[in-house]
């Protein structure tokens, strides 16, 4: 798709025979993936499915741990 906003990517992927996806060149790019990138997947019934990059789940785990220190 064209003239997206700067940092936005809208775009439609099929699923494989195996269940996989083609994530496109300019995510990859976007995100600096590469062959062997952690992804993690995250999925609800009722608001659909996300991929984040794994940074994204131990920066998630950090702010709750310090949540947890500060409670105490």
């Amino acid at each position: 798709m064209e003239n997206q906003p700067e940092g936005k990517f809208l775009s439609t992927v099929k699923l494989g025979p195996k269940g996989q996806i083609v994530i496109p060149k300019e995510v990859r790019e976007m995100f600096a993936l590469s062959e062997g990138s952690s992804l993690i997947l995250m999925a609800d019934k009722g608001q659909g499915i996300a991929l984040q990059p794994y940074s994204y789940i131990e920066t998630f785990f950090s702010a709750v741990n310090a949540l947890g220190k500060e409670k105490k």
